[in-house]
């Protein structure tokens, strides 16, 4: 016979020859020959050293555990004294009873959805966080949500938590806020077979997400390509010539030709407009010899017009002095005026009339 002494928070398991017998708790016990005890703590979860099965045959031993049984499709989140403690994945676990409080709260882990259960900020916990996926949309986005190849639901903006399991999730966003498409540089050739290189922009938004990102790919791209190819309708259904004079038109035509195919891309064409047309060199260089030739005959346009209106107003004053003795008189004084600034002195010889000597001097022989 052996004494043994079984502390507080302690359990023993009797053992004879290998062979399960029985419990024994708190207090002193007395071991017959060739029985063993097995001491284990109850703050700890047990590990069995035998079969676990055989020991649950034990009525009063199976009374004092929990056992937790969890499927490959689940996983148990553990609680002590109503802390978060750890995770359990497929397997069997068991835990002693009454020293510490214990809870499991058991997860379908083939749901990719996190029950409200589970309180939101254990999603950061070490132990926890490498369990979960975490996906960001910012406030300006929308995202739509693809399980297994397959849309779920349209996310809007906020942080989303889901199980990592076999399961695929796909986030795909678009940018709702009012985005720009540059077409730099494109060159094109007009119907006179001109080239010329044109910088366009349009400015648009996302309508529909869905549409945009389920039903297109690359819708972005398809934009461009639409845009592009209305820009080279246009283009080349006009001369030079009648490109330049109406290039003002040319972002309300395309802005026109690109709504409805943009709406079936899922957006919004909102804007678009012609940043520059510019000629090649040897174009440029022949556009400017043609506008400098077109001012140089408007100036001399102006200029016949000036000497014309010039010669009429001669012509005007010369009947009015031809009927006028006094007006003659007074444009002979204008003349001997202008004279006299510019000649330092005049000589009058003889003792004729000043003014008929001059007159004789500058009249015209008729």
């Amino acid at each position: 016979m052996k004494l043994v002494r079984i502390h507080a928070g302690i359990v023993g398991l009797v053992f004879k020859n290998g062979d399960y017998v029985r419990v024994i708790t708190q207090g002193k016990h007395w071991l017959r020959f060739n029985e063993s005890v097995m001491t284990h703590s109850l703050a700890s979860a047990f590990n069995a050293p035998k079969a676990l099965e055989i020991l649950l045959e034990d009525e009063a031993l199976a009374n004092m555990l929990t056992v937790v049984n969890i499927q490959d499709n689940e996983i148990v989140l553990v609680y002590v004294n109503n802390n978060f403690k750890q995770v359990l994945t497929a397997g069997r676990y068991t835990y002693w009873n009454g020293l510490v409080d214990y809870k499991f709260i058991t997860v379908d882990f083939s749901d990719i959805n996190i029950p409200e259960t589970i309180d939101k900020a254990l999603y950061n916990n070490a132990t926890l966080r490498q369990y979960i996926r975490v996906f960001e949309v910012a406030a300006y986005e929308k995202a739509i949500m693809i399980v297994n190849d397959k849309y779920v639901e349209t996310l809007e903006h906020g942080t989303y938590h889901f199980w990592r399991n076999d399961k695929t999730i796909k986030i795909a966003k678009a940018d709702l806020r009012q985005l720009q498409l540059e077409i730099a540089g494109q060159e094109l050739l007009t119907k006179d077979k001109a080239t010329v290189r044109i910088n366009f922009y349009a400015q648009y938004k996302v309508a529909s997400i869905e549409t945009a990102l389920m039903h297109n790919k690359d819708y972005e791209k398809q934009l461009y390509i639409t845009l592009q190819l209305a820009l080279r309708a246009f283009v080349g259904a006009y001369t030079l010539d009648e490109l330049l004079e109406q290039k003002e038109t040319i972002a309300s035509a395309v802005l026109q030709d690109v709504k409805t195919q943009a709406n079936k891309l899922g957006v919004h064409v909102l804007h678009a407009g012609v940043r520059d047309v510019i000629l090649p060199g040897d174009m440029k260089d022949i556009m400017n010899q043609v506008l400098i030739a077109h001012k140089k005959a408007q100036a001399n346009v102006v200029t016949r017009r000036e000497e014309t209106a010039s010669t009429r107003s001669l012509l005007n004053i010369a009947k009015l002095m031809e009927d006028n003795d006094m007006l003659f008189k007074l444009k002979e004084m204008e003349y001997v005026e202008k004279i006299a600034d510019k000649i330092g002195e005049i000589t009058v010889a003889g003792n004729g009339n000043v003014i008929e000597q001059l007159k004789d001097i500058f009249s015209v022989n008729k």
